[in-house]
């Protein structure tokens, strides 16, 4: 009979996972709020804020690569997150120069990939422990990515939803970082 035995992650990889999810929560809950203050219209500030929150993912989907590659983890979904994000920014840029709706058919694209993406990484990374809410972040994204598409077509669509899904993806952050094993305990 053979057995297969899993080689345990190197203690790195969850630290710097965990720490990196706190960092993600607090970047989403300021951006959020920043965002929802200005979420009726389609001005500086907030289209300064839509550029920041894909940039500010691939800066993390980076930090993630780079930490996956002591255990190869996840990296094909996380380069493939680079460039979908990276591709985004530039999508943004354009689709704020056509209005609120524009914006939210795009962000609603990159929501749906995205999210396919991180159901993925979490999936790949259930030995780490603590992924469980990035599966379910990653599958809440997609269906979220759906909503926006439809409200750009409201008679008055607005950004504030963007402001509640960046918040409630924050969160899952933070839960899976406080469900990330610690050093010297057995993932459950």
């Amino acid at each position: 009979m053979d057995t297969v035995v899993a080689a345990a992650p190197p203690a790195s990889v969850p630290v710097t996972l965990r720490k990196l999810y706190f960092v993600r929560f607090a970047f989403a809950a300021v951006w959020a709020a920043s965002l929802f203050a200005t979420a009726d219209t389609l001005g500086p500030l907030s289209t300064t804020l839509l550029l920041v929150y894909p940039l500010f993912d691939v800066a993390a989907a980076i930090v993630d690569v780079r930490s996956s590659r002591a255990n190869g983890g996840p990296a094909p979904a996380l380069y493939a997150n680079i460039a979908i994000s990276s591709l985004t920014v530039a999508a943004l840029a354009v689709a704020a120069t056509s209005g609120i709706p524009a914006v939210l058919r795009v962000w609603g694209a990159w929501a749906v990939t995205a999210g396919i993406v991180q159901l993925v990484a979490g999936a790949v990374r259930r030995q780490l422990g603590g992924q469980w809410p990035m599966i379910v972040s990653g599958a809440v994204s997609t269906l979220a990515g759906l909503s926006f598409a439809t409200q750009a077509g409201a008679d008055d669509p607005s950004l504030g939803s963007l402001a509640g899904y960046a918040f409630l993806g924050g969160v899952f952050f933070l839960v899976s970082a406080l469900r990330l094993t610690r050093p010297g305990r057995r993932p459950a």
